[in-house]
């Protein structure tokens, strides 16, 4: 609870709220109530008698019309001097602001609260209490109260915006409302430190703390202030209002998750069957009603709606609904648009009520989005939403259906988007959350499944739909649709061969577990062909394992080898393991001189081969010089000769002797080159 250290200040600027009007014409004690009427404690006899309902104000003319221009112009545009009663029916606030405004005009002193402001606020405009009348009149020195009294404190926003509930469209039009709005969602979002607080939200066992005693019940400077202080008083007001001060908090920058929180706090008070087994402390609930009607202000409010029961003709439960259908179209249309701003369990039960109300559908399409956006958050209670339409089934199983097609739309809008993280950070930040929440998602949709599968309406193209409404990724074990899928075909035992493997089909037997297997194989209801199917994801599955278990089993048999000689080398003294060492760095130190002798030794024969090669090279440009291949030109001619001479005539020489002569030439050409 906010009060403004301003505020004793301002109280005493204006005499503590006692109005009063130095000019007045007749002499007057105060005003007398007689049943339902009023008299001017005067001698001087009335001669003008204001009606209001079923309350009468016998009065004089000339205090009246001397401040009042409507009055006035009641009196002396009829022309009629027997003019002694008018009808004000319609004026704002009622008989109590009529009395206040009578009062001023007699100078009678009147006491201003912030329950009664906005009410002689409105009604001084309605009878036109201006300057142009009288310098002070009723208007200035009621927008001064408000504008110096009232808007500086915490407490009396709250009850004047409270008291403008019934002040429609006067509060409205004179920004009574605007201002009030504006100032609680100022104080909502100041910085605490600095200010003194009171508070009524949680009221303490023994007594509540009221307003004014503010040295009294308020902590130290020091004491941190929660940051809910403020819920419980703004969720005394009407829904309309409560809207106004929402949008003004958000305008001015206040956190989404505390803006969703003051709307699910005030939803838990305005509609009860919201929170039916969750939310609120028990003593918080038990304490509703208390806190309301102590913090309105005196006003005749009556602490929430109640549940209306489906089916009743009664007056009161229609204009209930009415009432419950405004306020989740208001709490619809101002829940920030962040996601988690809200819980999902909120929205879901928000949800309920919304298509049990009969909500327009342009919002219940926005809450299924919201809920897509998180329903990984979701829980299988939350998700047993009756079907309030004339359908077949028990739940609403195209409403689940919806929501799962939502939180699909958005995991592919949410993978596919450019991230303002590095690539990197996104694979694997991002897309592990998004498989994390799918994994969950698909045990949710299994465990629903489940559930729902005992309804003997529900269609199988509608369970076959929902279970593979999800991809093939996002279950990473089949067993919760293994369990939906037999309690199914309990619940409908007449499906035929062919609507139980059409059924079968969503599963995937190399994706159950062993016991799945192990009960499958001998569950009767099952198709023989899926039997089968059981039985071979089985026999691979335990071969599988075997395998493991068999690679598990030498791992461990290294690792305890590993261990054992660990344990040798530490069992082993001292000075062996130093020598040990030192012969370590002995071998290596060889090993590296070795390979250093290797590399020098292929440098050497590099360069041997190179050698060699320009040694040939010199010998060949030896053998071509002029002399040597014109003598060998001539004794290759003379051979050629003799050969010819001595082919026919002499004998044929044995290949002995001419490879003898062969080889001599050989010898003898090459002693001569």
């Amino acid at each position: 609870m906010w009060e403004s250290e301003s505020e004793s200040a301002a109280g005493h600027k204006y005499g503590g709220g006692v109005l009063t009007s130095s000019n007045h014409g007749v002499k007057t004690e105060g005003f007398v109530q007689r049943g339902n009427s009023w008299y001017v404690a005067t001698d001087i006899p009335s001669d003008f008698l204001v009606q209001i309902e079923e309350a009468s104000f016998h009065l004089h003319k000339y205090p009246l019309v001397s401040r009042s221009g409507k009055l006035s112009r009641i009196v002396y545009e009829t022309h009629d001097p027997d003019l002694n009663k008018i009808v004000m029916d319609d004026i704002p606030g009622g008989a109590e602001a009529f009395e206040l405004a009578a009062k001023f005009c007699y100078g009678v002193a009147v006491d201003l609260t912030a329950g009664n402001i906005s009410g002689l606020r409105c009604a001084a405009e309605y009878l036109e209490m201006s300057e142009d009348l009288e310098e002070g009149n009723l208007i200035f020195k009621a927008e001064a109260f408000l504008s110096y009294v009232v808007l500086s404190s915490w407490r009396d926003s709250i009850v004047v915006l409270k008291s403008c509930e019934k002040l429609s469209p006067w509060a409205e039009n004179l920004q009574i409302v605007r201002r009030c709005s504006e100032s609680i969602a100022w104080k909502a979002c100041a910085n605490p430190k600095g200010i003194r607080w009171s508070y009524t939200g949680r009221p303490a066992k023994s007594s509540s703390p009221t307003w004014n005693d503010m040295k009294e019940s308020s902590p130290s400077r020091n004491q941190q202030v929660p940051p809910d202080w403020w819920f419980e008083d703004a969720s005394i007001l009407r829904i309309d209002h409560f809207v106004r001060v929402i949008t003004a908090i958000k305008v001015k920058g206040m956190r989404f998750e505390l803006v969703g929180a003051a709307i699910m706090h005030y939803a838990t008070k305005w509609l009860p069957g919201l929170i039916s087994d969750t939310s609120i402390p028990g003593d918080e609930a038990s304490n509703c009603s208390v806190s309301n009607s102590s913090s309105s202000g005196g006003s005749n409010w009556k602490g929430g709606l109640h549940m209306v029961v489906t089916g009743t003709k009664d007056d009161s439960s229609s204009v209930q609904a009415k009432e419950q259908r405004m306020i989740v179209e208001s709490l619809v249309s101002i829940i920030p648009p962040q996601k988690d701003s809200v819980s999902c369990s909120f929205l879901l039960r928000l949800l309920r009520m919304a298509i049990m109300l009969k909500v327009a559908p342009a919002l219940v399409t926005e809450l299924e989005k919201r809920v897509g956006m998180q329903f990984e958050q979701a829980t299988l209670a939350d998700l047993l939403i009756p079907s309030y339409s004339k359908g077949e089934t028990m739940y609403d199983v195209d409403l689940v259906q919806r929501l799962l097609e939502h939180f699909i739309v958005q995991e592919q809008t949410e993978s596919s988007s450019p991230s303002r993280q590095s690539f990197s950070d996104k694979q694997h930040m991002g897309m592990g959350c998004i498989l994390n929440a799918k994994a969950r998602v698909a045990r949710l949709v299994d465990s629903y499944l489940t559930e729902v599968s005992r309804d003997r309406n529900l269609s199988l193209t509608k369970f076959q739909v929902l279970a593979e409404a999800l991809p093939e990724s996002a279950r990473t074990c089949d067993d919760g649709l293994y369990r939906a899928i037999d309690s199914y075909l309990k619940a409908h035992p007449t499906l035929s061969e062919h609507e139980r493997k059409r059924l079968c089909r969503v599963m995937d037997c190399q994706k159950l577990s062993i016991d799945a297997c192990l009960h499958a194989a001998q569950n009767e209801r099952l198709p023989l062909r899926v039997v089968v199917q059981v039985l071979f994801a089985e026999q691979i599955k335990i071969s599988n394992a075997l395998a493991t278990s068999s690679v598990k089993d030498v791992e461990s048999e290294s690792h305890a080898m590993v261990t054992n000689r660990k344990t040798l080398l530490e069992g082993t003294p001292q000075s062996f393991q130093e020598g040990w060492t030192a012969a370590k760095k002995d071998i290596n130190t060889l090993k590296f001189e070795l390979e250093s002798v290797k590399a020098k030794y292929r440098e050497l024969q590099n360069d041997m081969e190179s050698l060699q090669k320009q040694f040939d090279k010199m010998l060949k440009q030896k053998h071509t010089s002029a002399w040597s291949s014109g003598w060998k030109k001539l004794s290759k001619l003379g051979r050629t000769t003799n050969v010819v001479e001595n082919q026919d005539d002499s004998p044929k020489i044995p290949d002995s002797i001419e490879h003898n002569r062969k080889t001599a030439r050989r010898w003898r050409r090459n002693s001569i080159s």
